[in-house]
């Protein structure tokens, strides 16, 4: 597909400030040379899948060829968008497959549900298309190896959507962690206590006349329909999502773990593998709702020392009730070195001598534009992105998964890194995957 076309050799988003990406009118952005374009789909288009399709459309080398929803009206107001921006409407389609089968089509952008991320990744790459999927991976353990699977053995370029990776500011972080400023790092914190809402106990009801609510389970059980099963808060519940730790710890978690390995390099030792042990407590103890995951969460990951290297221990603590900030920040990182230590936020990051005086600070936007760009880039080059799937997004995705396993079965885990199975646990390898995919929906083999 990609080598009947001539694609630029550089490539610059169009400057929109974040508030013109989420709302009001767009303007029409001048678009290169039709054989210097890409030609995009995009799955899902309201929410953070709405945020890409303004993201992508807004690029002067690409294309919004074609949006899948299985939501009328959000359909509607996608293709508006699209127009708005683009100057065409694109082709819009309810069952994502109609993209993928879509020759003209190079890449499948993936903004839905959790539960939504495998099963489209994995056809897409099998289609001879490249591949941004929204974060964590996929919905369980299993469904990320298998789009790791589908993205190596079709060499296909596969970037998640933890755009940290891709923001300056937090590139300068890293710069200045490889520097080895922060000597011997032995644990880092990552947190979320930015308060989240109580969203009741509605009853049951009829799924609304414009939405396809049997195409929008797919694989998951079926179930009645309720609004708060639905839009916006399926991330709460085990059949969709995985919690707050994988919608916003994910990010936190995967800066943690970037910068804690760049550190340990530093130090000389070898990069950071998938944990050895991991812990997990905490439960619903806040919201008197009908959320499923905890609101209250610690986990601690370890990993075990070896002749090579010391061990580290990588924690994660969820406060999604606290109306107030941990390090002056209400989502952020934080590495504890044997020298100084560093905090990074959401958007900024600051450095610390011991006796509190500030070393060196940054700060930037992270709403993800460069993170596009990053993967556009890569898709032309045939470069791993900054968020490579296999290297990044799998490995960052694991540690929320299996801490989600721990936290139900209420007991340490152990990993096998390489495997990625429990080791000697079959409860916790049942864990590892769905009990079964409701037909006529199946994870696709590889």
């Amino acid at each position: 597909m990609f080598n009947r076309r001539r694609f630029l050799t550089t490539s610059s988003a169009a400057t929109l400030t974040t508030s013109q990406l989420l709302y009001g009118e767009f303007p029409q952005v001048a678009k290169a040379a039709p054989n210097e374009r890409l030609q995009v789909g995009l799955v899902g288009t309201a929410g953070r899948a709405g945020a890409l399709l303004r993201l992508f459309a807004s690029r002067q080398d690409v294309d919004i060829v074609g949006i899948a929803d299985i939501d009328e009206r959000r359909l509607g107001a996608g293709k508006q968008v699209v127009s708005q921006i683009e100057g065409k409407e694109p082709r819009a389609v309810k069952d994502f497959r109609h993209l993928v089968d879509d020759p003209n089509i190079d890449i499948l952008v993936v903004g839905t549900p959790d539960h939504w991320h495998a099963i489209p990744t994995i056809l897409a790459c099998q289609a001879g298309k490249d591949v941004y999927v929204e974060k964590p991976d996929g919905h369980n353990m299993l469904e990320g190896q298998r789009m790791v699977q589908a993205m190596k053995k079709h060499n296909r370029v596969v970037q998640m959507g933890t755009q940290a990776r891709s923001s300056g500011h937090f590139k300068k972080a890293l710069e200045l962690v490889k520097t080895g400023f922060l000597g011997n790092v032995f644990v880092a914190k990552a947190w979320e206590s930015a308060k989240q809402g109580n969203i009741g106990r509605p009853a049951d009801s009829d799924p609304p006349e414009w939405v396809d609510y049997d195409f929008w389970l797919g694989a998951a059980p079926k179930r009645p329909f309720n609004p708060r099963r639905f839009h916006g808060n399926w991330r709460w519940f085990f059949d969709y999502g995985s919690g707050d730790l994988g919608n916003d710890g994910v990010h936190r978690i995967d800066i943690a773990r970037w910068l804690l390995s760049a550190a340990r390099e530093a130090a000389g030792h070898p990069a950071l593998s998938n944990p050895d042990r991991i812990a997990a407590q905490g439960g619903k103890w806040h919201f008197d709702d009908i959320q499923e995951w905890p609101d209250t969460l610690h986990v601690n990951y370890q990993y075990d020392a070896t002749d090579k290297s010391p061990g580290a221990i990588l924690t994660y603590e969820m406060k999604i009730w606290a109306p107030y900030k941990y390090y002056g920040e209400s989502e952020g990182v934080i590495l504890y070195g044997e020298k100084a230590y560093m905090v990074v936020g959401n958007r900024n990051w600051t450095a610390f001598h011991p006796n509190g005086d500030v070393i060196a600070e940054g700060a930037g936007s992270n709403d993800g534009t460069e993170h596009v760009a990053n993967f556009i880039d890569c898709v032309k080059s045939r470069k791993k992105p900054n968020a490579d799937l296999e290297t990044v997004g799998h490995p960052s995705s694991i540690l929320c998964h299996s801490a989600n396993v721990a936290w139900k079965l209420g007991r340490q885990v152990q990993l096998d890194p390489v495997t990625e199975l429990f080791i000697g646990d079959e409860e916790a390898n049942k864990l590892r995957t769905r009990e079964e995919y409701r037909k006529p929906w199946k994870l696709p083999t590889v």
